[in-house]
């Protein structure tokens, strides 16, 4: 008997990739849904078997989707999908009924461990077949047509990003002992007018501090800048028990270790997925004797065009938000783009 499985992420690249993935001898009808409120409307109105969720996603996230369908009690497995591998996180869909959690991205050896567990068994004759649910009807020829179209180099990049930068907010949780709130990165091709007026809604603020440091490897080159407000580090201040006995020295101390956990992880995280390997510049305190504005001015910011990718953390229960920029050199786009090319 085919298993009725639905996928269900903002991300085009995602849902091909674990499409793709799903194990021939599973014999899957697979739906596609875009966010979560698709999904739910889908599963209300489909007999669907398993579906895979992602958590970030606009309009109705994945927390949002398992607590709709707890409470209307829908009669599926779930199996979440996510880049944001924090331990909380994995408690809470756990709590919510789902009945495992995968990390991004997902390998086919991972499923055919998982599937025959979930009570799934994997028949080597089995063949899946691929509709799609959208707001409007396909026929499978069309829907076909769709999956084997080559995802947008913004959108390949955007799921690497959105990869790397989980995995970075798992170790900022673990350091501060917190949950942080992921939201979804936005990734933008922007000439130096736009980056500057970026950067100024960000960090036009005698308050902000913020770390910058360079990155090149495989010639893919740029900078990584943090910012945070000035009260957010006193807060942060106090959840690592910091003693204040030197308010200027902690001050440095706690942004040099935000940024050693927020921007070489999100850089490895490049590193693992696109096997590029990062030299870092010595991180450089900016904000007292350096503005942000001045910083952008610097010579190894003067690009026609910049690939900015902008992440903003903020942590639950606290007044406590960080945003992380990398900013792609111009010629580090094309070889980006090429670096991702086999993903879509």
């Amino acid at each position: 008997m085919p298993v009725n499985v639905l996928i269900c992420d903002d991300s085009s690249l995602a849902r091909k990739q674990l499409a793709r993935t799903l194990p021939e001898g599973l014999g899957a009808n697979v739906s596609f849904a875009t966010q979560g409120l698709e999904a739910l409307d889908y599963i209300r109105t489909h007999s669907i078997d398993l579906m895979f969720l992602d958590l970030t996603m606009p309009v109705m996230d994945g927390y949002q989707v398992l607590e709709a369908v707890q409470q209307e009690q829908l009669q599926l497995d779930i199996v979440v999908v996510s880049g944001d591998i924090q331990a909380e996180a994995q408690k809470r869909v756990r709590a919510l009924g789902a009945r495992d959690f995968i990390k991004k991205p997902c390998s086919e050896e991972v499923l055919e461990y998982l599937l025959p567990d979930l009570g799934y068994p994997l028949d080597q004759g089995g063949q899946d077949q691929i509709t799609e649910q959208t707001s409007v009807t396909h026929e499978k020829s069309a829907i076909q047509a769709q999956l084997d179209a080559e995802v947008s180099p913004i959108e390949r990049i955007s799921e690497i990003m959105n990869v790397a930068m989980g995995r970075a907010a798992s170790l900022l949780a673990d350091l501060l002992g917190v949950f942080v709130v992921l939201p979804l990165p936005m990734v933008n091709e922007v000439e130096p007018s736009e980056l500057q007026m970026t950067i100024k809604a960000v960090g036009d603020d005698d308050a902000i501090s913020a770390v910058c440091q360079g990155f090149i490897g495989s010639g893919v080159s740029g900078e990584a800048l943090l910012m945070l407000h000035d009260t957010s580090i006193e807060d942060i201040a106090t959840l690592m028990q910091h003693q204040h006995d030197n308010p200027e020295q902690d001050h440095a101390e706690i942004l040099m270790d935000l940024a050693n956990v927020l921007i070489s992880a999100s850089l490895k995280g490049i590193e693992e997925q696109l096997d590029i390997r990062f030299s870092l510049d010595h991180p450089t305190i900016i904000g007292q004797q350096e503005s942000v504005e001045q910083m952008l001015t610097r010579g190894q910011q003067q690009w026609n065009k910049t690939l900015a990718i902008e992440y903003d953390y903020r942590i639950e229960q606290h007044d406590i938000q960080c945003t992380l920029m990398l900013l792609f050199s111009e010629d580090a786009i094309p070889m980006l783009h090429r670096r991702t090319a086999y993903l879509g």
